[in-house]
């Protein structure tokens, strides 16, 4: 049942609109959860850590010689070692490529912005 002293309105009526306006949103509030510096540090140091064991592992079930030869030089190293050597090697490769496109597209900004 309606509230008889509620007004009734029907498809041709419409509702008073209420004569103050909306209050505006309140700004959000800083979240205390957010992430911060020292947070993403954290999450670095616990990453490096489990890699440090990782790698660890990795060393001591690897001790193996094993014979390598690269441009005339040869020898006999520990597996994991040369491991280790031919991912630094490929990984400083991929560094310095990325290292130079950067510094390509970089010069190609600066001198798009010199002409504008």
């Amino acid at each position: 049942m309606s509230n008889p002293t509620e007004p009734t309105y029907d498809a041709t009526t419409t509702p008073p609109v209420d004569p103050t306006p909306e209050a505006t949103p309140a700004p959000p509030t800083k979240d205390p959860l957010r992430g911060s510096r020292t947070s993403g540090i954290y999450v670095a140091v616990v990453a490096a850590a489990v890699l440090l064991v990782l790698l660890v592992i990795f060393i001591v079930q690897n001790t193996q010689s094993v014979e390598v030869s690269y441009l005339g030089w040869n020898g006999s190293a520990p597996l994991a070692a040369t491991l280790l050597v031919a991912t630094a090697a490929g990984m400083l490769l991929a560094i310095t490529a990325a290292s130079l496109r950067m510094f390509q597209v970089r010069r190609r900004v600066k001198r798009d912005r010199k002409k504008h």
